[in-house]
Parts: C-alpha cells; sequence; structure tokens
C-alpha cells in the first residue's frame, strides 16, 4: 500500500502563519498536522505502508529540514520516503502527476489541510473508495451523488439542489492508482481544466465514464484546518481525543510550573515555564516557551515564544513571538491580526 500526499499549497487562509511555515506542518496538539494525517491513515488501514509520497512546493518554502522530516516520518512508519515538487499551483490532479512515477498499484491519496478519526475496511468490490462526511449545508461543499448500490455515480461541486449530504472530505483509496494516472494524463494532454486547474475530480469522471466502481467510506469524525479559526477549533477537538485515548503523553515531563494551574486538555511541549499561569483547557504550547502572569485557554501557540501579562482565547501564535499585554510600543508584521 502506498499513500501520497500532496501538500504544495502554502495556504493563504492561514496567514501570517503559513507565509513562514507550510500549512501542513503547523503543529495541532502538537505535531504537525500532516505527521497526525500519515500516521492517522496508516492506522486505520492496518496494513504495511510500502510507500508514502510527498508532493511538495517549492524548496524555498519546502527546504531541506521538512524534507528530513517527512522521511523520518515514512521511515518510523516502515515506508519509503519518496519527494516530488509541483512548481506552479496548477491544481489537485497536476499535483498528484508530479509523482506519476509512484503512482502503481492500491494506493490512499490525502491532502494535508484535514485530519480524520475513523475506523473502517476497504471494500474488495470497490475499484475505488472516496471518503466522504455527512454534513448540514451539503451546498457549500462537493458531495457524491449515488444510485440504488450505493455506488458513487457523479460528483457535485457546491449543489445548488439538494443532492446528498455526504461531502468528499479529501482522502481517496484505489485498487490500482495507474488507472487513476492514465485518466489524469489524459487531463493534461488535453488541457482539461476547472477553475483554471487541472482537478483530480476529471481523472475520476473518467474513470466513472469506463464503469469503475466508487463506494464511500464515511469517518467518524473530520477536522478542517483551513484557517485560523477552524485550526485552533480542530486543536481543541484533536486534544479531547487524545486525552481520551490515552497513548500520548500530552504534557512534557520538563514544564516547570511556578504558583500554576494546567486544566487539562492540553498540550504542553519540552521545556516550557509557566508562571503565576493559568493554562487551559484546549491549549497546546509548543517547545521552549515561557508564559508569565497569564490565563490561556482554547487557543495554539507555537515555539520558542514569551508571553506575559496576557489573556488569551481562541488565539492562534506563531513561532518565536514576544507579546505583551502591557504593550507600549508594538512591531507588527504583514497579515499580522490583533482583535
Amino acid at each position: 500500500m502506498k499513500i501520497i500526499v500532496p501538500m504544495a499549497g502554502r495556504g493563504s487562509r492561514l496567514r501570517p502563519h503559513s507565509l513562514t511555515v507550510p500549512k501542513p506542518l503547523i503543529p495541532v496538539a502538537g505535531q504537525p498536522i500532516v505527521h497526525r494525517l500519515v500516521k492517522d491513515i496508516a492506522k486505520v488501514l492496518n496494513e504495511p505502508i510500502d510507500e508514502i509520497a510527498f508532493i511538495l512546493g517549492e524548496p524555498a518554502f519546502f527546504g531541506d529540514d521538512v524534507v528530513e522530516s517527512l522521511k523520518e516520518l515514512a521511515n518510523n512508519l516502515g515506508a519509503k520516503a519518496s519527494i516530488y515538487r509541483q512548481d506552479q499551483p496548477l491544481g489537485t490532479g497536476h499535483a498528484i502527476m508530479c509523482a506519476k512515477e509512484s503512482l502503481s498499484g492500491p494506493a490512499v491519496i490525502a491532502y494535508a489541510d484535514t485530519l480524520i478519526r475513523a475506523n473502517f475496511t476497504l471494500d474488495p468490490q470497490a475499484d475505488a473508495v472516496i471518503w466522504v462526511k455527512q454534513v448540514d449545508k451539503p451546498e457549500a461543499y462537493g458531495v457524491v451523488k449515488l444510485n440504488n448500490k450505493e455506488e458513487i455515480v457523479e460528483l457535485v461541486e457546491k449543489p445548488k439542489d439538494f443532492i446528498s449530504d455526504l461531502a468528499v472530505i479529501g482522502i481517496y483509496y484505489f485498487k490500482d492508482v495507474g488507472v487513476l494516472k492514465q485518466e489524469l494524463q489524459y487531463v493534461l494532454d488535453n488541457n482539461i481544466v476547472n477553475g483554471g486547474e487541472y482537478q483530480i475530480n476529471d481523472g475520476i469522471k473518467g474513470m466513472m465514464a469506463k464503469g469503475k466502481v466508487f463506494k464511500t467510506g464515511q469517518v467518524d469524525e473530520w477536522m478542517d484546518c483551513g484557517n485560523k479559526a477552524v485550526t485552533v477549533e480542530t486543536n481543541a477537538r484533536m486534544l479531547g481525543f487524545l486525552q481520551a485515548d490515552g497513548d500520548e503523553q500530552m504534557i512534557a515531563s520538563s514544564v516547570k510550573t511556578v504558583n500554576s494551574k494546567i486544566i487539562e486538555p492540553c498540550f504542553i511541549g519540552e521545556n516550557v515555564v509557566l508562571n503565576n499561569s493559568t493554562i487551559g483547557p484546549n491549549v497546546s504550547i509548543g517547545n521552549n516557551c515561557k508564559i508569565e502572569n497569564a490565563t490561556i485557554k482554547d487557543s495554539l501557540i507555537q515555539t520558542h515564544t514569551t508571553i506575559k501579562n496576557a489573556h488569551l482565547e481562541n488565539a492562534m501564535i506563531g513561532n518565536h513571538v514576544s507579546y505583551d499585554g502591557n504593550f507600549k510600543a508594538v512591531s507588527l508584521g504583514d497579515y499580522s491580526v490583533l482583535e
């Protein structure tokens, strides 16, 4: 089994955080989004992963440190890491075809801006599976249309009229991903574009037209990481799941507390100092942070950051930030937000 992970986009909706850190590498509950996604997929597939192919953007943004972290991720799962580049943002179908040397045999394709909780078995009768989640407002999503055999017969983007309430979440299984490769090559060769880009959906539609059987797989939880608000919400939900699972150490043994209180669930990384502060619930704090005279809840703070004299809620703060709530002068870069 292979896992194909397109992650070339910078994530404009997560600025300013994604200006310096690729969105798939922004930590949620203490681990980068893509790391959690890949490990969760490997866990629910419950079969050996031979290769993980990562499609990255330009080296200036996805540099050697990113490549090494992804190789380590694959190695820890007993898989070979293959690194490909998508130098131009030409769409989901184009991104997948950047990894065409790896497109053979059974594979899962997963876009690295979402997290899942699921427990499923692959349908042996299906040529492909598209994972979906039941949603309240299907008109805001791409949805699947089913026939009376519960097979997917059409993909409809943001339908004005009701088609179904099963939204496509961006994770797919192909019994032979080489068949998708053939259809996407046709899309590229014939310049079939939607929204100015080459889309995976056009390859899927080509497979359907040739009689390939697509089934749905449903996830228990689908957590988006598309913008600041939903990423903070996803962080809170993931912390709750991890606390219930009890499989991960969520508060490092090196955390130092002075007159401080931690309200779980929280993730607190290595060498964090808490002084006269209340942290939680639903807070993630990365390594080497210092929090003093602060109350923080429902927030996500990355690494090497100092926060003083602050009351923060629903906040997302990046790396190497210095924030003093008693500020008299400020220095803010592009896309910074104070609310």
